[in-house]
């Protein structure tokens, strides 16, 4: 069993992905990390945000590795932690661009559809459902208002003691919707077949009881 949730940055997606995967007790697969991690990975060792060859070449040499704790998710690079690293300001401004390069999404797509062809994941990211994993058996789509999504963003950061401006934020979430939409790879859409679900005023905790008894529906219905 696969479910997919896909949408724009700030959407809720990792929460809302992790509570159904603790939920459904399956695996909870986080997409956006491995393109966060990669560009981390690119800014250390030198590799330009354009260089898409070079990215490739730096995802097929460097294996990213992900983990679940009772935190959330762990992403290691080299047997390094840098899972607070990749949330950064300067990570979350270039992961667009390393993300639309198509010979990175082929390396970095192979892996995600290595793991999910090992058991029954959450999956969520921007493409998840439209080209990742487009059998899954249940495609949501989790959006939500520009300024709520920014909000969460904002908050978010100054979780991780990084203080921006509110309209800094929002400019940054438009410029990435636009980058995400646009690219000529894999670009974010709505997946064929998906439940859209607007979170704008919806906790997480609301939205994960409403996919996870979804997917219990869908299982119901199957057997």
């Amino acid at each position: 069993m696969i479910v997919t949730i896909d949408g724009p940055a700030g959407a809720g997606k990792s929460l809302v992905a992790r509570l159904v995967a603790r939920r459904l007790r399956v695996g909870h697969l986080d997409t956006g990390a491995m393109y966060r991690a990669l560009t981390w990975l690119a800014a250390d060792r030198g590799v330009l945000p354009g260089d898409g060859p070079g990215l490739a070449a730096l995802a097929r040499s460097t294996p990213i590795e992900l983990s679940t704790s009772p935190q959330g998710s762990l992403v290691h690079i080299g047997g390094r932690d840098v899972t607070e690293e990749i949330r950064t300001p300067a990570v979350s401004q270039r992961v667009s661009e390393v993300a639309a390069h198509p010979a990175v999404r082929a390396v970095l797509v192979a892996e995600q559809q290595r793991l999910l062809a090992s058991g029954d994941w959450v999956a969520e990211g921007r493409d998840v459902g439209s080209s990742v994993c487009p059998d899954a058996s249940l495609k949501i789509y989790l959006t939500a208002s520009e300024r709520e999504r920014a909000r969460r963003r904002r908050g978010d950061l100054a979780f991780r003691g990084v203080r921006q401006g509110e309209q800094e934020v929002l400019e940054e979430v438009r410029r990435r919707d636009r980058l995400d939409s646009e690219r000529a790879e894999s670009p974010l859409r709505v997946p064929d077949g998906a439940v859209v679900i607007d979170s704008s005023s919806r906790g997480a905790e609301a939205v994960a009881e409403r996919i996870a008894g979804m997917v219990e529906r869908t299982a119901d219905a199957a057997s």
